[in-house]
């Protein structure tokens, strides 16, 4: 009887270990039964799932004189445009600030026609104008207002031909009054002949000018021009 109560004494206290070990096992490890403290696999970090376009922006500005090479895609002409006509044109190449590029190739820009004068039959010649007023840098949203030089160009002088024209209508009637009889007639003719020539003159235009598009210009800002770059 002795022997039989002592093994079962024993069994019992073998049982209440095994049932402790068990409990401080369960409690160091966590709820999905790994160890704590041992790291844990993830599918991807934080930064990894932020969107790309929400890194840190900050200012970097173009100074007054900077000059933007531009290509224009909007044709204009002294004799096919108005004023306050819409134009469009892109920068030819990126402007860079310390290695930093604040307005890549191709950032748009929109401004409008400021002067588009004819040819006139007298006097005056063509004369078309342009001025652009906001620029936005290519791949983004943001329109920023700029302040640059107008770009105008003027037709040639045609002063040279039109002297020509008269003075050889002149020297016309010159001859044709030497063939009538000389002296008197050749006064006449000559006047005559200046009468024609001026004519000639009065009822032709001068020519007219035209920026085609695709023609490249240059702007050159008047004040300078703050824009918020990535990175």
């Amino acid at each position: 009887m002795r022997g039989t109560a002592a093994c079962l004494l024993a069994a019992a206290l073998v049982t209440v270990m095994a049932g402790g070990c068990s409990r401080e096992n369960a409690a160091s490890n966590g709820p999905d039964g790994s160890a704590k403290g041992s790291p844990v696999a993830t599918s991807g970090s934080a930064a990894a799932k932020s969107n790309p376009r929400s890194e840190s922006l900050r200012e970097v500005t173009l100074p007054a004189g900077t000059h933007l090479p531009i290509v224009l895609e909007t044709t204009v002409g002294s004799d096919i445009s108005h004023a306050e006509e819409a134009v469009h044109a892109h920068l030819a190449r990126a402007i860079d600030v310390q290695g930093t590029t604040v307005l890549p190739e191709g950032s748009r820009l929109s401004g409008v026609v400021t002067d588009a004068t004819p040819s006139g039959k007298v006097k005056g010649r063509a004369h078309v104008a342009l001025r652009f007023d906001t620029v936005v840098p290519s791949g983004e949203d943001q329109r920023y207002q700029i302040d640059t030089t107008a770009v105008g160009r003027t037709a040639p002088s045609t002063k040279k031909k039109d002297a020509l024209e008269i003075g050889g209508g002149a020297a016309g009637g010159a001859l044709i009054g030497a063939l009538i009889g000389g002296g008197k007639g050749a006064a006449i003719g000559s006047v005559a002949g200046g009468g024609a020539g001026t004519a000639i003159v009065l009822s032709t235009k001068g020519q007219e000018i035209h920026l085609p598009r695709g023609a490249a210009l240059t702007l050159r800002l008047e004040k300078p021009l703050t824009v918020r770059v990535r990175g």
